[in-house]
Formats: structure tokens, sequence, C-alpha cells
């Protein structure tokens, strides 16, 4: 069984756009601006559940997670 990442209380997780989407896909820059990300070295709060997880996951060459 895989192990759970997102914590029991439903906690948030912060996200950092610090590469920029120029040469990228389309579909890329879709993810990047469907977490409410506009800005380079932007850092959002987004809640942690396996959704957000997976966008980012998508992305680990423009998004990172800070702790």
């Amino acid at each position: 069984m895989a192990k759970k990442t997102e914590k029991a209380d439903g906690g948030t997780i912060k996200i950092q756009y610090y590469k920029s989407t120029i040469g990228y896909s389309k579909k890329q820059k879709d993810i990047v601006r469907g977490l409410g990300i506009t800005k380079l070295n932007q850092v959002v709060e987004r809640p942690d559940n396996a959704a957000m997880r997976g966008a980012v996951a998508k992305v680990p060459h423009l998004l990172r997670i800070v702790e």
C-alpha cells in the first residue's frame, strides 16, 4: 500500500513557481495557471490533497513544494 502524503487534518502546502513556462506546452502553462499562480517566484498556499500534489507532479521542473 502506498504511503499517504496528505495530513489527517487536511492541512495546506506551499507551492513555489520558480521557473518560467516560456518554451513549454500550453498544457503545462494551463496547469500552472490553474493553481492560481501568475508571477515568477510566487508562493501560493493550497489544500494538501491528492489533486494538488498531482498537479505539482505534472510539472516538477516548474514548481516546487516549500516546507
